[in-house]
């Protein structure tokens, strides 16, 4: 008898997985102990094996698609057998949402199901429905920036499909499959949610008409800068940073600048965007020697800019003309902005502030980099006393939930950094266990990441506490939001020499201003406090933490 296998729970804290590949195909003897899929899950891929002797008569969950725990993953029984009450019956909570609909109505929804029924189960042997995949634990919609394949193109397992822009950063795509790309359903520069059909991937010459219009909703459209000419050639290539360097080909010395002035994006590797952004390079005038006219970094090293481009790079606006320039929200400012609003506007928020006596920390500082090979900054400091102040007041590292305050055993550090399109939070885990000198290795290497668009999601997740610090741009005080599920965000200030008293006697002073903001739902304010005392007794004698 046909058995119902179910998207399993692979970890304590896993919600819903992502079939990373299926092992096994529709058809395909099944004995148990074989692995069926690689599931990945919240904390890493895992196999996944069966129960069960028999042959895989169904899957539910496709390459590349999420899908809750306990819901239906696959089903297994013997060769033939009619499973279409099993499928019924299991289909029931994919449709709820979409009967919701007028009365008048009713009959062509169930009329579209019963399509969309049919084009599921008439997919062509061989065909694999690729959706838009979940590439971050909090991306809900992805905005496809560029495709590296074409309709009609081979593609290999571990090709690099696409670039997908989600709410933290742009990442490449890699197919699991290998076919033909017969079908691309979000086409470059459109926005969709997460498990919209994405491509399709099959033998080469399968029809494959009637399948696009079944599985979801049409992507919304992202608005870009408004264009005199809407279509663009056929023939203008698509270009995508790959994981792999391409050999370089030949190419038209303006292609990158002609891509600039019709307002299209320009294509390059995230070194060569760093090199260009360090020696004030405009992309727009770099020829690019790479696969399809690709910016990489002999690129810049080679580039020499000319008297027409260093006259053309100015765009003139008359005066007392009223202009406005539209910049399109990119998926990591929406997520910035529901998550930001979320903290301040559920979370209630109240601040506390210290200034702090720097004298001691610079000369501690100073002697610590006068050793051979050891660096550490200022801020490596302040995250190392906040980890030992954290030990010793574990209910500022917690989280608020409906039911609980949870109290977080492990203290994991997120750094806020500054990249071109808004903040990411890399996260130092159990910062408390690391020396100031591994926090400073670990802090320049993830905000290095960061700012390359290389950091992974894994390396965003987990944090207890955070720590934003603007000192270096000479802000001496301010105050963040909560970088929620945490309970607190400690903003750090310059050092600034001012007047102080010491032994009755005015003296100049190093002064640094720290601000604790804090959720009053989990931390109340004596809490916050007592915190700030013990991390200040730390900062002001430096020596302790090494003790």
């Amino acid at each position: 008898m046909a058995e119902i296998v179910n998207m399993p729970r692979l970890s304590d804290t896993m919600e819903e997985g992502v079939v990373a590949a299926w092992l096994k195909k529709v058809g395909d003897k099944v004995e148990e102990g074989d692995i069926l899929a690689e599931i990945e899950t919240d904390k890493a891929t895992m196999e996944f094996e069966s129960f069960q002797n028999g042959t895989l008569l169904h899957i539910g969950v496709q390459e590349g698609e999420t899908a809750p725990v306990d819901q239906l993953l696959c089903i297994i029984g013997e060769e033939g057998e009619d499973i279409s009450s099993l499928l019924e019956g299991g289909s029931g909570s994919e449709t709820s949402d979409e009967t919701t609909t007028d009365s008048d109505s009713k009959e062509d929804t169930s009329s579209d199901d019963q399509e969309e029924s049919s084009a599921s189960s008439d997919i062509p042997d061989g065909v694999v429905i690729v959706n838009m995949p979940r590439l971050s634990d909090t991306m809900e919609e992805g905005t496809v920036a560029s495709w590296l394949k074409q309709e009609g193109d081979s593609v290999e397992e571990g090709d690099i499909l696409a670039e997908i822009e989600t709410d933290k950063a742009t990442m490449e795509f890699e197919s699991f499959n290998s076919g033909t790309l017969l079908k691309i359903g979000i086409q470059e520069g459109e926005t969709a949610k997460v498990d919209t059909l994405l491509a399709i991937i099959g033998p080469a010459g399968t029809d494959v008409s009637g399948i696009s219009a079944s599985k979801t909703a049409a992507p919304k459209k992202e608005e870009k800068k408004e264009e005199p000419k809407k279509e663009a050639p056929k023939s203008e290539p698509k270009k995508v940073e790959a994981k792999k360097e391409a050999a370089p080909v030949a190419s038209s010395s303006n292609k990158s600048s002609n891509a600039a002035a019709t307002g299209g994006r320009i294509f390059a590797s995230p070194l060569a965007k760093k090199m260009a952004e360090e020696k004030g390079i405009d992309l727009s005038q770099v020829s690019g020697s790479g696969e399809n006219g690709r910016i990489v970094k002999s690129d810049i090293e080679s580039f020499t800019p000319s008297a027409a481009a260093a006259s053309s790079g100015s765009s003139f606006v008359s005066v007392g003309t009223e202009t406005f320039e539209e910049v399109p929200n990119s998926q990591m400012r929406k997520t910035i902005a529901k998550r930001l609003g979320q903290s301040k506007f559920t979370a209630p928020h109240y601040y506390l502030t210290i200034d702090l006596d720097m004298d001691n920390a610079i000369a501690s500082r100073k002697a610590i980099n006068q050793l051979p090979d050891t660096k550490i900054s200022f801020n490596d400091m302040v995250i190392k006393a906040a980890a030992m102040a954290l030990r010793l007041h574990p209910k500022v590292n917690t989280q608020w939930t409906d039911k609980n305050t949870v109290i977080a055993k492990h203290i994991h550090i997120g750094v806020a950094v500054a990249v071109d399109d808004g903040l990411l939070v890399p996260v130092l885990p159990f910062a408390d266990q690391m020396s100031m000198q591994q926090i400073g290795g670990k802090v320049r290497e993830l905000a290095g990441k960061a700012r390359s668009k290389k950091l992974q999601p894994k390396e965003m997740e987990g944090s207890t506490f955070t720590i934003s610090n603007l000192g270096m741009f000479g802000i001496t005080e301010f105050t963040s939001i909560i970088n929620q599920p945490n309970s607190a965000i400690m903003s750090v200030g310059a050092i600034v020499q001012k007047p102080v008293v010491k032994d009755g006697q005015i003296v100049v002073g190093n002064v640094m201003k720290i601000t604790l903001a804090c959720d009053h739902r989990t931390v109340d304010g004596a809490t916050g406090a007592a915190f700030l005392q013990t991390f200040q007794s730390y900062i002001e004698n430096p020596i302790v933490m090494y003790m």
